[in-house]
C-alpha cells in the first residue's frame, strides 16, 4: 500500500526519556517475559510472551514460544484441557541464534480434535528445573467433508503511526475474533510496520489524543535484526493477541511493511531515515525475524530452503493457497509491458500455483493474495504497486500473469475459487465477470478484501477494468490514516458447511458486527 512516510519524530533519547519506558511497562506479558534475555536472570525460564500455533494440518501443526533466557522446549499435549494423559514431545534449545524463540512441529495428531497443549520452558543445565507452563488449543483438520469449517482473514497491524493504545484496552478486535471461535486466522501481511515508527501520543482531529505503548525498537525504522525482531515483538505486548493466539492457530503471509512501504527486490531506497538503503538486505533480515516469531511450516527450521508462498490443506472442504507477490517481483513501474514473465508472482511461483490448484480435490480453493487484482494501487505519481494500473483494456504488466493463471483456471475446470486479500485498508467486495471486462477467457469469481486489523483506515482505490470487476460492497473512510478510534478494524469470516457444501463470506468490523454477506455454491468452476 503507497502511504506517505509518518511525520519526522522526536529524537530517540527524547522519546526514551518521556513515556517510553512506562507505556511498555503498561502492557509488558504479565509472565514477566519482556525482561531482557541479555540480562543474568534468577529463578526459573519463563514464557511471557505466550505461545502461537501455526499451519495445523489433519494430523499436524506448529507450536512457538519464546523463552527469557537461554531454556529447552517441551511440548506437552493431551485430549482434555485437565492434562490428566499426555505425549510429550522435545523441542528445540532456545537461544540468542533465534531471539530466544522456537517452534516444534506436532506430528501424528488425530484429525478433527480439539487439541490441548502446554509449553514447558527447562533450564538447559537443569532439566528438572522447568517454568510455569503455558497453555494453548486448537482443532486438527477434519478429514471427513461433513465437518463445517470457519476461518477468518484480515491483516495491516500497528501501522501508519497507530500502536497499542491501552486507553482502549489495547487491540479489542482481537477479542471479538476470538469469540468467533474459528479453525484457523489467515493473516494476509503488514504484520509489522517496520519502515513506520510510533510515537508516544497523536492528537486526532476531534482533540481526543491516541496513547501508544512505547518500545525502543518502534521508536525508529527497523534496520537491523534485533530492530526488526523487536517490531515483531511488539504486537505480542497486547493481552488480547496473546489470548487470541493461545485459542486460534494461524496462517501468515508477508506483504511490503515487514520491510519497506512498496519495495521490491533489488530496490535502493531513497529515504533518508535508513542508513541501510538495500532492501535486499533489510528483507533478509526481516524475513529471519519473521520466521523466528511466526510458526511457518516453509521457513527454516522446518524447510531449508525457506520461502513464505505454501498451500495449507484443511479437510476435504478447503485449501488455503498462500501467495508471495513481494519477493519474486518485478520493479514498480508504470506497469505497461506487452511481455512480463517475472510479473508479480515471479515464473517459479505462478507454475508452482498451477500446479497446485491443478491437484487440488478440496470443494473450496482459497487463494490467499498479500494484494488485490483489480483495484489500483499507485506508488508515487507514475508507477504501480499491485497488479493493475487503471488501463481498462487488455492485459499489460503484472496483469498478464494474472490472464494466464485464470484462463488455466477455466480450461482445467478448476472448481470453487476465490481470492482473499487486506492490504488497502478498508473492506470491500468485488466480482469479476468476463462480460464486463477486456479480457475475457475466464470464469467470474469473487475477490473479497478486509482490513486493517490495528492501522490507518484509507478511502477506497479505483477499479480497473481489464478483468471486468464490479463492486458490490465497500466501506472505507473519506480521509487518510483515521485512526482506530475513528473508522473501526475490519476483519472478514468464511464459513463453510459440511453438508451442503455452501461457502459464506462476512465481512465485519470491530464489535462483531457484519456489514455485508453472500454465500457461494459449491462445484462451479465460475461464482
Amino acid at each position: 500500500m503507497s502511504h506517505r512516510p509518518p511525520s519526522r519524530l522526536p529524537g530517540r533519547r527524547a522519546v526514551l526519556r518521556g513515556s517510553l519506558a512506562a507505556s511498555a511497562a503498561l502492557a509488558l506479558p504479565s509472565a514477566g517475559g519482556a525482561v531482557a534475555p541479555a540480562f543474568a536472570l534468577s529463578g526459573r525460564p519463563r514464557a511471557g510472551w505466550g505461545v502461537q500455533a501455526g499451519d495445523v494440518t489433519a494430523h499436524s501443526g506448529l507450536v512457538w514460544v519464546r523463552a527469557d533466557r537461554p531454556a529447552r522446549m517441551i511440548v506437552e499435549t493431551s485430549a482434555t484441557e485437565s492434562f490428566r494423559r499426555v505425549t510429550r514431545r522435545p523441542g528445540p534449545l532456545l537461544g540468542p541464534g533465534t531471539d530466544f524463540t522456537g517452534t516444534t512441529r506436532l506430528r501424528g495428531l488425530p484429525p478433527g480434535e480439539q487439541i490441548h497443549y502446554r509449553v514447558l520452558l527447562a533450564d538447559p543445565d537443569d532439566p528438572r528445573r522447568t517454568g510455569e507452563p503455558v497453555t494453548g488449543t486448537f482443532r486438527t483438520a477434519p478429514e471427513g467433508r461433513r465437518a463445517d469449517v470457519r476461518f477468518l482473514w484480515s491483516g495491516d497491524i500497528a501501522g501508519q503511526g497507530w500502536g497499542i493504545n491501552p486507553d482502549r484496552g489495547g487491540n479489542r478486535v482481537y477479542a471479538d475474533m476470538r469469540a468467533l471461535d474459528p479453525d484457523f486466522f489467515l493473516c494476509s501481511g503488514d504484520t509489522i510496520y517496520a519502515d513506520g515508527p510510533i510515537l508516544p501520543s497523536v492528537t486526532l482531529p476531534d482533540g481526543r489524543v491516541w496513547r501508544n505503548v512505547m518500545t525502543e525498537e518502534k521508536s525508529k525504522v527497523a534496520e537491523t535484526l534485533a530492530e526488526f525482531r523487536g517490531a515483531f515483538r511488539y504486537n505480542l505486548l497486547d493481552d488480547h493477541t496473546r489470548r487470541f493466539n493461545a485459542q486460534v492457530p494461524t496462517v501468515t503471509q508477508w506483504d511490503d511493511h515487514e520491510v519497506h512501504n512498496n519495495w521490491y527486490p533489488g530496490q535502493i531506497l531513497d529515504d533518508a531515515r535508513y542508513t541501510e538503503k538495500r532492501t535486499d538486505v533489510l528483507a533478509a533480515r526481516s524475513l529471519r525475524a519473521f520466521g523466528e516469531y511466526f510458526p511457518v511450516s516453509t521457513l527454516p527450521p522446518g524447510d531449508a530452503d525457506g520461502r513464505v508462498y505454501r498451500v495449507l490443506r484443511h479437510g476435504p472442504l478447503l485449501d488455503v493457497f498462500v501467495l508471495d507477490m513481494r519477493t519474486y517481483r518485478d520493479a514498480n513501474s508504470p506497469n505497461r509491458q506487452a511481455d512480463n514473465a517475472t510479473g508479480i508472482l515471479g515464473a517459479e511461483q505462478l507454475r508452482w500455483l498451477k500446479r497446485e490448484l491443478s491437484r487440488s480435490r478440496a470443494v473450496w480453493k482459497v487463494i490467499a493474495s498479500d494484494m488485490p487484482l483489480g483495484l489500483v494501487v499507485p506508488d508515487g505519481a507514475t508507477h504501480f504497486e499491485a497488479v493493475a494500473q487503471g488501463d481498462p483494456g487488455a492485459p499489460l504488466g503484472r496483469e498478464l500473469q494474472i490472464a494466464e493463471l485464470l484462463r488455466h483456471i477455466k480450461h482445467r475446470r478448476i472448481t470453487g475459487t476465490l481470492w482473499l486479500t487486506a492490504d488497502v485498508h478498508y473492506t470491500s467486495a468485488q466480482h469479476y465477470e468476463p462480460s464486463r471486462a477486456a479480457f475475457q477467457d475466464f470464469e467470474p469469481f469473487w475477490e473479497f478484501v478486509s482490513g486493517p486489523l490495528t492501522a490507518g483506515g484509507f478511502p477506497a482505490v479505483k477499479l480497473d477494468g481489464t478483468f471486468g470487476p464490479r463492486q458490490v460492497f465497500v466501506k472505507a473512510p473519506a480521509r487518510a490514516n483515521t485512526s482506530p478510534a475513528e473508522t473501526p478494524p475490519y476483519f472478514g469470516e468464511v464459513a463453510i458447511d459440511g453438508d451442503s457444501g455452501e461457502l459464506t463470506v462476512r465481512l465485519r468490523q470491530e464489535g462483531g458486527d457484519v456489514l455485508f454477506s453472500t454465500t457461494l455454491q459449491p462445484g462451479r468452476v465460475g461464482q
